[in-house]
């Protein structure tokens, strides 16, 4: 019988960690917090590993959700006294595994090797500069990139604005899609991975 080769760069498309980035400062009373809990519950569900930052906000209501959906959790951590604007660790957001690291930086591009996917919600200055990583990494790696979604129509402004009046081209455009409601994060994520796997994007 004739074996079939597995294509191993389609192999290391397969989308199975989905990372979460969104504010820390925010309450379980918060919509953010219940869409962020709510995603990673449907996506735990799926089988998807759910990645953060091991912090409180967006954080820990995506390991919350992921347990809720009975799923496999990883956090990238850091703690510091150098840099008191970071929220750091937070004790309650417990996951299945932990990697620690010494600085924000290594921090961030721990979280983004370990995503195959990134979900951006609404944060501050600290998403900010993950979102600006991960869409320069999906430009200057296209082909081989990690697409992300950013979820909210809030994006659309701010992609908008971007579009409009820095020198984004179409291909930069293409890499992440933007959703309004919990219930199109899943089929976006398997959009997503049937495009990667044909080559699409």
């Amino acid at each position: 019988m004739r074996q079939v080769r597995i294509d191993t760069a389609f192999q290391r498309r397969m989308i199975k960690n989905v990372a979460f980035f969104g504010d820390a400062n925010i309450g379980e009373s918060d919509p953010t917090y219940k869409d962020a809990f709510e995603i990673a519950k449907t996506l735990a569900e799926a089988g998807y590993v759910i990645v953060n930052g091991g912090g409180p906000g967006v954080m820990n209501a995506s390991t919350q959700g992921a347990e809720a959906g009975k799923g496999e959790t990883l956090s990238v951590t850091f703690e510091t006294n150098d840099a008191p604007g970071f929220e750091g660790k937070y004790l309650a957001n417990i996951t299945d595994k932990e990697i620690k690291t010494t600085n924000y930086i290594e921090r961030m591009f721990k979280l983004i090797q370990h995503g195959d996917i990134f979900i951006m919600f609404k944060g501050g200055t600290g998403t900010v500069s993950e979102f600006g990583t991960a869409w320069v990494l999906a430009k200057l790696y296209y082909g081989h990139h990690k697409p992300f979604i950013l979820y909210g129509k809030f994006w659309r402004e701010i992609v908008k604005a971007l579009s409009d009046n820095l020198n984004i081209d179409k291909q930069e455009l293409s890499v992440f899609e933007i959703v309004d409601k919990r219930e199109e994060v899943l089929p976006a994520v398997e959009k997503l991975q049937r495009e990667l796997s044909w080559g699409k994007r």
